[in-house]
């Protein structure tokens, strides 16, 4: 799998997990056992390949690859961030955030609802804090998710409705939101990776660069700590020195070249460099550098933690983080069919644990951003793949619910936008949007309005046509 710091280690994708209720599958195009990029075979060649960031053949491959695809990009100023919550599997609307108290059990759950700080608006009971909080909080409850799918997840995290390969075999080439923030934006520090993706527990889970190529794949934050370290005997010092030779050769060459594409690769050198051994990256993934206090106020919890890595991340100068709110490899643990249908279980037995960690979660990583004056500059967005069908009880089970894109809720906080309100609504059982429907698209021209990204921007496909990054979209007006 290549990395964005493919320069200094490879390593070769393993099998998927398949999905254990489907036979649908569409990973050909993964290449799964196929080794990418530098594979270190000896001691000589792991020399190589961590010093190939140096030589110019990944990395500053990679920043040139890069700077290439942006140079078209104009000039943006502040530090605008996005935190994608992504809740792999299609967590349940009805037992979230658009509770059903007056419907039959079978469809409002086994949940009791609760007040929150806007009046008149009700949540799950096992969201206290939230309920407490969301003022802070826009919930949407009209999202159109239609032919959204998951193993890969790709619609709503590319906002297009081609990006389903299950049934578009050219589906897994539309980007990512994320990959087309950095394509555009890039990072807010040139010492930051612009697209970060945390706890990635399988490529099926996330969106890729697709057309824009592996330049603009999320950066695998699982893997940062081993990415960033040297070869044993290879110490800075003597990376310093050999960059220094490396330097005087390109300079002699320098000379020869006419074009000054040697200068240019001396630059993105130089940036590959400063982002091994200038050290912003690396201290933004070490947590030890927290206050214990504040890794205290997080918790324990593996996904409270990663969301206290995001805030880093962003804080630091990356662009676009995503976190994969999953606990396994298969399809993601929001997937809750039924208790008979493990590892998921179904609302009760699935759905119940995951409610107090989440709550405890978002919330905090809110009240932090806020704390240090970064939340008006951070989109805190939550959702997943598509709702779950408002009646209890599919594939045998009693408790379960299933696949539902027709309509799905979602969550949003900071980005400078207003909030304390609920965005249009479901039906009376759940089942379809009642008003105001909200598309990928919005979402996508919300996102990268935020980001200052320009909304006609185009990319091309592999036959050179364009495409344009928000496809039958507008900024979700009601933020503004």
């Amino acid at each position: 799998m290549t990395k964005w710091v493919a320069g200094f280690f490879s390593e070769a994708m393993s099998p998927q997990t398949p999905h254990r209720h489907s036979s649908q599958h569409a990973f050909t195009f993964l290449n799964p056992r196929v080794a990418e990029g530098i594979t270190v075979h000896s001691r000589r060649s792991m020399l190589k390949a961590s010093l190939a960031g140096m030589a110019g053949l990944t990395l500053p491959g990679l920043l040139q690859l890069r700077a290439e695809g942006t140079k078209d990009r104009k000039p943006v100023s502040g530090n605008k961030a996005v935190i994608l919550l992504w809740m792999t599997g299609g967590p349940s609307h009805i037992d979230t955030w658009d509770p059903k108290p007056e419907m039959p059990r079978e469809i409002r759950g086994p949940f009791q609802d609760i007040p929150t700080k806007v009046p008149g608006v009700h949540i799950c009971e096992y969201l206290p804090k939230q309920a407490a909080l969301l003022d802070r909080f826009t919930l949407i409850r009209s999202v159109d998710c239609r032919e959204s799918n998951h193993e890969p997840n790709m619609v709503m995290q590319t906002a297009n409705r081609a990006a389903e390969p299950r049934t578009n075999p050219r589906g897994h080439l539309y980007p990512a939101i994320g990959s087309l923030v950095a394509r555009f934006r890039g990072a807010n520090h040139p010492g930051m990776p612009p697209y970060i993706a945390l706890n990635m527990k399988s490529r099926s889970h996330l969106a890729w660069g697709g057309y824009l190529g592996q330049q603009f794949d999320p950066f695998d934050g699982a893997n940062a700590s081993r990415l960033f370290q040297l070869p044993s005997g290879l110490t800075m010092d003597r990376l310093q020195s050999r960059k220094s030779l490396s330097e005087q050769m390109d300079t002699l060459r320098r000379n020869l070249d006419a074009s000054g594409g040697m200068e240019a690769m001396d630059r993105f050198s130089q940036q590959a460099f400063d982002i091994v051994a200038g050290g912003r990256a690396q201290e933004a993934f070490d947590l030890k550098k927290e206050p214990a206090r504040i890794i205290e106020r997080y918790g324990e919890h593996d996904w409270c933690r990663q969301a206290l890595l995001a805030r880093r991340l962003v804080e630091r100068g990356a662009s676009f983080v995503t976190i994969d709110l999953s606990n396994h490899s298969g399809s993601g643990t929001w997937d809750n069919h039924g208790d008979n249908i493990p590892p998921y279980g179904g609302i009760w037995n699935g759905l119940r644990p995951l409610l107090p960690v989440f709550d405890h979660l978002i919330t905090t990583l809110v009240t932090d951003l806020a704390d240090r004056g970064l939340l008006d500059d951070t989109l805190v967005v939550a959702m997943g793949e598509f709702g779950r069908s408002p009646t209890l009880g599919t594939q045998g089970s009693t408790d379960g619910r299933n696949h539902w894109p027709y309509v799905m809720s979602m969550c949003l906080a900071g980005g400078g936008f207003r909030h304390g309100q609920v965005i249009g609504a479901s039906s009376r059982d759940g089942g379809e949007i009642a008003h105001r429907p909200v598309t990928p698209g919005d979402l996508a021209a919300t996102i990268y309005q935020h980001m200052g990204v320009p909304l006609n921007a185009t990319y091309t496909d592999h036959q050179g046509r364009p495409i344009y990054i928000v496809e039958k979209g507008q900024p979700i007006r009601e933020l503004s």
